[in-house]
């Protein structure tokens, strides 16, 4: 059964750091598509950062320069490091996998919450 666990969400002033983590089980981490996304209220999920099997990464626009997703193989885990965080990046951050041992069907996390103050 494959099982992602998000956490390193928490309030945080604009301008400051957060690392997420996504712990990944039941799948074979290197054959995945992985990905960050996010939600805010009253607003649909929108991808935040992706990581592809070949070893490329995708960002959205608005988060170009600020974040930076990665993996640590050894450790099944994903990462998305934020730097700069404004307001408008609150939101409920959730991780997701796709490929072979998700019989290609997206798989979430619970997500973990980001707070942003001004």
């Amino acid at each position: 059964q494959v099982q992602l666990m998000e956490s390193g969400g928490g309030l945080v002033q604009a301008g400051g750091s957060l690392r997420l983590s996504c712990a990944a089980s039941g799948i074979t981490f290197s054959l995945h598509a992985m990905g960050w996304y996010r939600q805010a209220p009253g607003k649909q999920r929108e991808l935040v950062a992706a990581a592809y099997r070949g070893g490329s990464t995708n960002y959205a626009d608005s988060v170009k320069g600020r974040f930076t997703i990665s993996r640590d193989y050894a450790k099944n885990t994903l990462y998305l490091q934020m730097n700069s965080l404004k307001p408008e990046d609150t939101a409920h951050y959730y991780c997701n996998a796709y490929g072979p041992e998700t019989k290609y069907l997206d798989v979430w996390g619970q997500g973990t919450l980001v707070t942003v103050s001004s």
